[in-house]
C-alpha cells in the first residue's frame, strides 16, 4: 500500500514538472530567424568613402597622476572606482589599444577583401545589435565581437555568405568571455535559421581564435566612454541619464560606420561625448580642461570623428540600418535616438579649449 501511494505521488510531481516546463517553454519568446548568407551591397544613402588615414595624433595625457585623479574625483570608499590606480590603469588600456596586435587594418575593405563592403559589413552589425537585444546580452559582448570581425577581416578573405557566419562565431567568442550565461552554439545556429551547421560554426569559432592568438580581452570605446562621462557629469548640472544614455547610443552607432574603423576606441568615446554634450546644450562649447586633460585629446583632434557619428545621428548615413535607433527609441533609454542635434556644428568648437 505504501509503495503504490509513493508511486501515485511520483506521478503526479512528474505530471506537475511536466505541466510548469510546457508552461515556461510557450511563455518564452520566439527568437527571430535571420538569413544573412547573401548579403546585398545595398546602397547606402549617405555612405561614402573619405579618406583613409590611421589617427596618429599623439595623445596629451598628462603624467602626473594628482591632475587625473583630481579630474575624476573618485572616492576612496569605493574599491570599484580603484582610485588609488585609476591613473595606471587608464594609461595601461591606452597602451593597449595602440598594441597592433589588437588593431584592425584601417583599409582591409579595400587591400584584402575582395567580396565583402562597407555597406555589407553595416548590415551585420545591425543585424548583430538584434541578436544581442534578443538574447539579452551586454553591450561589451557588442563591442568585442566587432572588435573580432574586423580584426578577422583585416588578415582574412572570405566571401559574402560567409560573412553571417563570421559575426556569429565572433559573437559566440565574446559571448563567452563577457557573459554569465551565454547562449550555446546551437541557439547561435537557431538565429541564423540554421544556415550554418554547429561544426560549422565551431570551425570558424576556432580560425578566429586562431587570428586573434586567443587575445580576447581588449580596451573598446565603451571603457573609455564610461570614465569620461564621469568627468562630464560633474560640469554638466542636469539630465545626467540622458547624457549617458546618448553616449552609449551613440558609440553604438559608431560600430555600424566601416569610417570609424580607423579611430582608436578612446577617440571614438571623447567624439561621442563631444556630440552628445552638443546635442544637450548645443549653445555651449562640449568641451572642457577638464575632458582634454584626461582623455588627451583636443577638440580638433576630434573633428573627424565627430562629423561622422553626427552624419549617422542625423541619418545622413546608415539611413537603412535601423535596429540601433528603434532600441534606442524605448523610454528605459529615455527615447535618445530620437533627439536631434543642429544640422551643422560650428567651428568654433572644434578649436583648443583654453
Amino acid at each position: 500500500m505504501a509503495d503504490q501511494e509513493n508511486f501515485v505521488r511520483v506521478t503526479r510531481l512528474t505530471k506537475k514538472r511536466a505541466a510548469e516546463a510546457m508552461v515556461q517553454q510557450l511563455q518564452q519568446p520566439n527568437k527571430k530567424r535571420v538569413v544573412l548568407s547573401e548579403i546585398q551591397d545595398l546602397c547606402n544613402v549617405g555612405i561614402n568613402q573619405i579618406e583613409d588615414k590611421v589617427f596618429v595624433s599623439e595623445p596629451l595625457r598628462p603624467k602626473c597622476e594628482q591632475i587625473i585623479k583630481r579630474e575624476l574625483k573618485t572616492s576612496d570608499d569605493d574599491p570599484q572606482m580603484c582610485s588609488a590606480y585609476a591613473s595606471d590603469i587608464y594609461d595601461y588600456l591606452h597602451q593597449m589599444e595602440i598594441e597592433k596586435k589588437r588593431r584592425p587594418l584601417p583599409d582591409y575593405l579595400e587591400k584584402v577583401q575582395k567580396d565583402v563592403s562597407a555597406n555589407m559589413r553595416g548590415v551585420l552589425v545591425d543585424w548583430l545589435v538584434e541578436v544581442t537585444d534578443e538574447y539579452k546580452l551586454l553591450s561589451d559582448t557588442l563591442y568585442l565581437a566587432v572588435s573580432y570581425i574586423d580584426r578577422f577581416l583585416s588578415v582574412n578573405v572570405i566571401p559574402r555568405k560567409k560573412l553571417q557566419l563570421l559575426g556569429v562565431s565572433s559573437m559566440l567568442i565574446a559571448a563567452k568571455y563577457e557573459e554569465i550565461n551565454p547562449p550555446d552554439v546551437g541557439e547561435f545556429c537557431y538565429i541564423t535559421d540554421n544556415s550554418y551547421s554547429k561544426k560549422e560554426m565551431v570551425k570558424m569559432e576556432a580560425d578566429v581564435l586562431k587570428c586573434l592568438k586567443f587575445e580576447m580581452g581588449n580596451p573598446t570605446i565603451k571603457t573609455f566612454l564610461e570614465q569620461f562621462t564621469k568627468i562630464a557629469k560633474q560640469d554638466h548640472k542636469k539630465n545626467n541619464l540622458q547624457l549617458e544614455f546618448l553616449g552609449h547610443y551613440l558609440a553604438e552607432l559608431s560600430l555600424l560606420d566601416y569610417n570609424c574603423v580607423k579611430f582608436l576606441p578612446s577617440l571614438v568615446a571623447a567624439a561621442v561625448l563631444f556630440l552628445s554634450r552638443f546635442t544637450l546644450q548645443p549653445k555651449s562649447h562640449p568641451w572642457s580642461l577638464a575632458l582634454q586633460r584626461c582623455s588627451g585629446y583636443r577638440p580638433g583632434d576630434l573633428k573627424e570623428c565627430v562629423l561622422i557619428i553626427h552624419d549617422l545621428q542625423l541619418s545622413r548615413r546608415g539611413r537603412t540600418l535601423t535596429a540601433l535607433r528603434d532600441k534606442y527609441k524605448l523610454h528605459k533609454f529615455k527615447c535618445v535616438s530620437t533627439l536631434s542635434s543642429p544640422l551643422e556644428i560650428p567651428d568654433s568648437f572644434f578649436k583648443d579649449t583654453r
